[in-house]
């Protein structure tokens, strides 16, 4: 995979511009994990662009999608598009990490509208999805939930709890997009994941997670009688060489001189 993504010149220039603010606020705050925002930032802009069905000006009406980002350390890249799609100014992201801000290193649903679950510990943001997906089907709501897993935070058994018990249910409502950006190989090698989540009976869609068409035409499958896995293979640090797929940089914020460098290398 090049270190550009498959997107509309449009969508290619404003991702640009949301990866140097999220380099520029990180670097003003002296937190964030700026790689694992990249890894995901193409998968969030094609998702608030058309497939999740919510309002930025009614963001708790029930009739609407839910997203969960249970890799909620990659929170940079969710702030930076809800703003983008007028949750909150973008001017507000300055207080990022600042004491008492709503903007923490992690999302907070209490204190942010749009962050639809408080996540940060790996591995339970996915079982809540689950449970939103299975209360919405009771509840008769024919809206879906869509959850955003790191191939880390699989390494956690309440990710495969929660994948059985979803195929139980037949949670149809339910997909589970996997960043697949190989961070974890070091430590435990996942292999197929999509293997696995077929095993467990789900629906698997392999697709290039900075394509936006293929992103596309993944999220917008359903209708089978089973929850989707959409494993969306990605590069930690997308669009910024200095960083993609560097260890080093996973939660680090780059020094005054480092950011400018890093800006000047966008793609």
């Amino acid at each position: 995979m090049d270190s550009l993504s498959i997107a509309p010149p449009d969508a290619a220039t404003e991702l640009r511009a949301l990866r140097r603010r999220i380099i520029e606020i990180s670097a003003a705050s002296g937190e964030g994990h700026i790689p694992s925002a990249f890894s995901i930032l193409d998968i969030l802009w094609v998702l608030y662009d058309g497939i999740l069905r919510i309002d930025p000006r009614e963001p708790q009406n029930e009739d609407r999608d839910r997203f969960i980002l249970s890799k909620g350390h990659g929170c940079l890249g969710l702030y930076a598009i809800l703003a983008s799609k007028g949750f909150f100014p973008f001017a507000a992201l300055a207080d990022f990490a600042k004491f008492n801000s709503p903007f923490g290193g992690h999302p907070d649903s209490t204190k942010l509208p749009g962050v639809e679950a408080s996540t940060g510990s790996l591995g339970h943001g996915f079982p809540m999805a689950v449970g939103s997906a299975l209360g919405m089907r009771i509840r008769e709501l024919r809206r879906r939930v869509f959850c955003l897993i790191g191939d880390g935070e699989a390494n956690e058994g309440s990710i495969w709890e929660a994948a059985l018990l979803a195929a139980h249910h037949r949670l149809a409502n339910l997909v589970c997009i996997v960043d697949y950006n190989h961070s974890t190989d070091r430590a435990l090698a996942l292999g197929d994941i999509g293997s696995k989540f077929a095993a467990f009976g789900w629906v698997v869609c392999d697709v290039d997670g900075h394509d936006h068409a293929a992103l596309r035409r993944g999220l917008a499958l359903g209708g089978a009688d089973a929850p989707l896995c959409l494993v969306a293979h990605t590069v930690k640090g997308f669009g910024c060489p200095p960083m993609e797929n560097q260890p080093a940089w996973h939660h680090r914020s780059p020094t005054q001189a480092e950011m400018y460098e890093l800006v000047r290398s966008l793609a």
